[in-house]
């Protein structure tokens, strides 16, 4: 296991101070600046799990990006049991930094049931095998990155990407705004069932709101705009081993008032879907000065 795989393994494993109430490691994740969204989703995932019956797992979760996180000092989480039912089991978690909410979280836990089954088919699209990975894609950039980004920019991660259509990120086209990846975490292999679902959490918010900034030419890395998570559903359908490859489907089917929707869906490589995602973001255009 390499050295970011078990760096986020331990992120995500947090600390519990009392009966309901954990404690999460801030800094870390995605980015330095500020808390990455599926950071806090995924510990807060793990701070619900930890007062759940083990047979039982998250079937769907709702949260609200409220404050940005500081990743200079931990992250408390305050579990409320909303509800202990027959069948399902409910959880609502407050993420608290500088004693103000950061995000809060309702989430249901379902024990294991027969039931029909359908769903839409897995896109058609390239596989993983051929495509390049991000750290292979962010070396065509280093001329253009001021050498003071540059280690954080290559710094390695525990996800790997492979995007199948990836654009400039210095200098984009108008692309359309279904896009797709495939992303796996080889050191998920021999994690519990309720580990799986919280790094697919953390993985699920990565690309998911670049989907609305696509057809205006957009990316992060550009000063013309300003992103944020504003909040983040989750469905869980499917056993999650995300050491296998998943493909990662995404759309933006609308964007205005300065907000953008996005949706995802999460395939194994056989082609089951075994999650889906929904997100809106802050897209505002920033003036010039």
């Amino acid at each position: 296991m390499d050295d970011s795989a078990r760096e986020l393994l331990d992120l995500l494993d947090i600390e519990r101070l009392e009966v309901d109430l954990f404690r999460g490691q801030g800094s870390g994740g995605e980015t330095p600046t500020r808390i990455y969204g599926g950071q806090v989703i995924a510990q807060a995932l793990a701070a619900a799990y930890r007062t759940v019956p083990e047979e039982r797992l998250c079937h769907s979760l709702h949260a609200y990006f409220i404050r940005p996180g500081d990743p200079s000092i931990p992250v408390i989480y305050q579990v409320d049991r909303s509800r202990d039912g027959g069948s399902f089991t409910t959880r609502r978690v407050v993420a608290i930094q500088h004693g103000r909410q950061i995000l809060n979280m309702a989430a249901s836990f379902h024990i294991q049931e027969e039931g029909w089954d359908h769903q839409h088919p897995m896109p058609d699209v390239e596989g993983p095998e051929n495509l390049p990975n991000r750290e292979e894609l962010r070396q065509h950039y280093l001329d253009r990155i001021p050498e003071e980004r540059r280690a954080e920019f290559l710094r390695p991660r525990p996800i790997e990407i492979r995007e199948i259509d990836p654009r400039d990120l210095l200098d984009p086209e108008p692309a359309d705004d279904r896009n797709h990846l495939w992303f796996r975490m080889e050191a998920a292999a021999g994690q519990s069932p309720q580990m799986q679902h919280i790094l697919l959490a953390y993985a699920s918010d990565m690309n998911l709101l670049g989907s609305s900034l696509r057809p205006h030419g957009l990316t992060w890395f550009r000063k013309t705009q300003m992103t944020a998570s504003l909040d983040h559903a989750m469905w869980f359908h499917g056993p999650i081993r995300f050491q296998n490859w998943h493909l990662y489907t995404m759309d933006s089917p609308w964007t205005g008032n300065a907000r953008g929707f996005n949706r995802g869906a999460i395939y194994t490589r056989d082609g089951k879907l075994v999650a889906s995602v929904a997100q809106e973001g802050l897209v505002r255009p920033i003036k010039p000065k």
